[in-house]
């Protein structure tokens, strides 16, 4: 309950553009979040390992 009024709040345009707060468009989570794929660590790490997200791979040396 909280979880979805915080991000229905989070949707709707500040007062002053100084206090918008990310919210990672899947869960949620207000923390960790990477603003080029507009979702938090977590989710972009899952979908990254099952490769859903484009030109994401792996990294290995």
């Amino acid at each position: 309950m909280a979880r979805t009024s915080h991000m229905a709040k989070a949707r709707k345009t500040p007062k002053f553009g100084v206090r918008r707060h990310h919210r990672c468009k899947r869960c949620g989570r207000p923390r960790g979040y990477l603003r080029k794929f507009e979702m938090c660590r977590l989710c972009f790490r899952q979908l990254a390992l099952r490769g859903e997200i484009p030109g994401v791979i792996k990294s290995s040396w």
